[in-house]
């Protein structure tokens, strides 16, 4: 990277966004052209980086492929424009000095091929000298000029047609600069108005976005969530939007952008001859050719940084769900409930191997609460079940009503637990080519019972054969940039997956596809070498396996456990190429590996610089042997927190049950930058607004919450009609009082997100599907809650 100043630059540039060394970023950079993965890198590669974690490497990784794609793009211009003999010195620096893509595609506007156009057309036919006469002597007649550039072979017979085609030379000339450009989009940007209207005679239509039916605010101040549901709702033929600069209600009114281009092109209005036509020059400039661009420049803007948030919102709340808690090895029932078609029974061993399966029916119509409860009750026994896993698709609360008191009714199932858990996407799954290549001769939908029963026992496991998007944790995740939206989940499920390790065993293709490294056609390579040949004893067993070359097993070594293998070291996150320095640690304590392992009297004494110095490997510093000393004192580490549950209230289990200061027990479902949902066990998630997570001021909703956490929560509003709930964290709050202090006439800021058809109800590190129109930051009394709290 040093050899090359472009790389350096970068490299620089990097450095000062992410505030730190040169060095750092450089000696990232040659890991990641070499093929190592970030989670490689974050987790073996500490010394070479200093330290970088995921996240930064994340950041610069993502930043180091939008640099090299606008050198990419910089090289193309200045070869385009060189092809044109038109790329002048200043031309040049400035094109080479330019720090954005879109300053370059200012520059590169004026020589960019194009269609002909009126400006070029008017060239043409000779009338470029008038509008040259007429911008450098405003004292000149237009129409006077204008008579000497009549061309009857270029149709400019009389003065209008003249003065018309040198307007439009001028204003793709005024267009095209990039230097104005820059300071219309400035102001624009710092003092444009967003201003949106309902289509005329879609209001019924379009009610679920009526907050946005006459909606003015900030360009600049616009947060995400609303940018997507304004957008979504011009999308769907609702909403219609544009930029004002001044009075958003008289759009006809000279905008103070004209002034700028006046300013900036040196025109000034003096009541000299051509004044006023060169006024109209400068109108005609902002309203046919500048204004549409920059809106629409500055709206897909609006969208990208809306959509970055949602993709990072989104790559937050999948996180915590794939390391929600694992119940663990525990024989485990998995219930996926239905009304009329029953509900689907999987049971499933300690490893997740499937060992039994059935259909009850206890709910409505066939209400069969007897036999169904003598199926289950034989399957528990049978197989030992500790834990029953309840679906929260439709019928959920009648079938956790039904098994709830099943087990009150039987002594004998005291110690058998349920839980409900979020059963997003295990439709998707049960229908994949993948289910039916796992279980060929089991129906769609017990697959989905087997689905909902793994990921009670072991979330990350399961949810990894799951696409993303699928799972449902996300804002507007439709609306989004997919491509952006998959590389983003996908780098999260990768974190996450080698974050907890994976055992080499036991793990199915889908989940070590997701390990370092690896690949699909890797994991099958694995999967078939231990069909064939029984389960590994070691890593370097591994090298044996067809196209897993030394980088590959470089890569993915240290995230493959191996339990009661040859050497213990394959059980811990001690990667290969450091098991030398562990055997000269034993060896300074007269231990063997096994002894020192779990020492941890004998690994807190070590001195890890002085180790370090000792060994003279300028691979292994410091850094290196504390990560080791911490791993071998709790080898094999789960980073994912103990198990735990949430238990919903009897007797609420539809939004018509709720009433006003009800205090309820809930799973939070979706975290976003207004605040936070919440499964309280309704079919229907409520809002926690950001101002009523605590009585503290909050800033970033996940500083208090994130996706999985049991909280408990008081009612402060409900909107049957709209399906809208409104909570609060702060057991202080009295809904009655807040309701006292709604103003009629209020403006609210947008729907609440509809699940497409899927109801929620109570979920162990649930998800929110998010992808409905209006979801936004307040509603009803959480409106008001931000106007009192915005008065105190």
């Amino acid at each position: 990277m040093s050899a090359d100043p472009r790389a350096q630059q970068i490299g620089q540039r990097i450095a000062e966004e992410l505030s730190i060394r040169p060095q750092q970023v450089a000696a990232t950079v040659a890991l990641l052209d070499e093929g190592a993965t970030v989670p490689f890198i974050a987790r073996y590669r500490k010394e070479v980086t200093g330290s970088l974690d995921d996240a930064q490497l994340r950041t610069l990784e993502e930043r180091l492929r939008y640099l090299r794609e606008m050198e990419d793009r910089r090289d193309t211009i200045l070869k385009s424009i060189d092809e044109q003999g038109k790329l002048s010195d200043e031309l040049k620096r400035d094109i080479l000095s330019a720090d954005t893509k879109t300053r370059l595609e200012d520059l590169y506007l004026p020589y960019k091929p194009k269609r002909r156009t009126k400006g070029q057309i008017a060239i043409e036919a000779g009338l470029q000298p008038l509008a040259e006469k007429l911008i450098a002597d405003p004292t000149l007649n237009p129409e006077a000029e204008a008579q000497a550039f009549f061309n009857g072979d270029h149709n400019i017979a009389d003065t209008k047609a003249a003065l018309d085609g040198a307007k439009y030379i001028l204003m793709e000339r005024f267009a095209e600069d990039a230097n104005l450009l820059e300071k219309l989009r400035r102001f624009m940007t710092n003092e444009a108005t967003l201003s949106v209207r309902v289509v005329p005679g879609k209001e019924a239509e379009g009610a679920k976005f009526s907050d946005y039916f006459e909606h003015d605010e900030a360009l600049k101040g616009v947060p995400s969530h609303r940018a997507l549901a304004i957008l979504r709702g011009r999308n769907e033929g609702f909403l219609s939007f544009s930029l004002v600069t001044g009075d958003p209600d008289d759009k006809l009114a000279a905008s103070p952008c004209e002034s700028i281009i006046a300013d900036h092109v040196g025109i000034e209005n003096q009541g000299r001859a051509a004044d006023r036509w060169l006024a109209e020059v400068v109108k005609w400039t902002w309203r046919i050719k500048l204004l549409t661009h920059l809106e629409t420049e500055l709206m897909g803007n609006v969208r990208e940084s809306a959509e970055e948030q949602a993709i990072k919102v989104f790559g937050e709340n999948l996180k915590d769900l794939l390391l929600a808690a694992p119940a663990g090895t525990k024989a485990t029932m998995g219930l996926d409930p239905g009304l009329r078609t029953g509900v689907k029974v999987a049971v499933v061993d300690a490893t997740g191997k499937v060992v039994d399966h059935a259909t009850i029916y206890p709910t409505p119509p066939r209400n069969d609460l007897a036999g169904s409860a003598a199926v289950l009750t034989a399957l528990i026994a049978k197989h030992n079940v500790e834990l029953i896993s309840i679906g929260n698709g439709t019928g959920s609360r009648e079938t956790d009503k039904f098994v709830g008191d099943m087990i009150k009714a039987q002594p004998a199932l005291k110690n058998v637990q349920k839980v409900m858990v979020n059963e997003a996407g295990a439709s998707v799954y049960s229908a994949s080519e993948l289910a039916a290549k796992e279980f060929p001769d089991l129906d769609v939908t017990i697959r989905g019972a087997v689905s909902i029963a793994r990921r009670l026992q072991d979330p990350l496991a399961e949810l990894v054969k799951i696409e993303p998007k699928s799972i449902g944790v996300g804002q507007y995740q439709h609306d989004v940039n997919q491509t952006q939206l998959a590389r983003s989940l996908d780098a999260v499920v990768e974190d996450c997956v080698n974050s907890v390790g994976v055992d080499l065993n036991t793990a199915s293709a889908p989940l070590l596809t997701r390990v370092s490294g690896l690949n699909t056609t890797l994991a099958n390579n694995i999967v078939a070498y231990r069909d064939e040949n029984g389960a590994f004893q070691s890593r370097s067993e591994l090298k044996k396996v067809a196209r897993l070359g030394p980088k590959a097993f470089e890569q993915a070594a240290g995230f493959l456990r191996i339990m009661n293998g040859k050497n213990p070291l394959d059980a811990s996150a001690v990667h290969p190429e450091s098991y030398p320095v562990v055997k000269q640690l034993a060896h300074e304590f007269s231990k063997d590996v096994a002894s020192l392992i779990g020492d941890s009297a004998a690994l807190k004494s070590v001195n890890a610089a002085q180790f370090a110095s000792q060994l003279g490997d300028d691979g292994v510093g410091e850094i290196t042997i504390k990560d080791i000393i911490a791993e071998l004192e709790k080898p094999g580490r789960d980073p994912r927190p103990e198990f735990k549950f949430a238990e919903f209230k009897e007797g609420v289990e539809d939004i018509k049950d709720l009433q006003p200061n009800m205090v309820l027990e809930g799973v939070i479902t979706n975290v976003a930058a207004f605040g936070a949902f919440v499964d309280i066990g309704v079919h229907q998630d409520g809002l926690v607004h950001i101002s009523a997570l605590s009585d503290t001021f909050v800033k970033d909703p996940r500083d208090v919450v994130k996706a999985g956490d049991i909280v408990k929560v008081k009612v402060m509003e409900v909107d049957v009609p709209r399906k809208r709930i409104g909570l609060s964290m702060r057991m202080s709050d009295d809904a009655n009082e807040r309701a006292k202090e709604k103003t009629p006439g209020e403006r609210k800021g947008g729907g609440r997100p509809q699940r497409g058809g899927q109801s929620q109800q109570r979920s162990f590190g649930g998800s929110s599907g998010g992808n409905g129109a209006g979801q936004s930051a307040m509603g009803g009394a959480m409106a008001a809650a931000f106007a009192n709290a915005k008065k105190k």
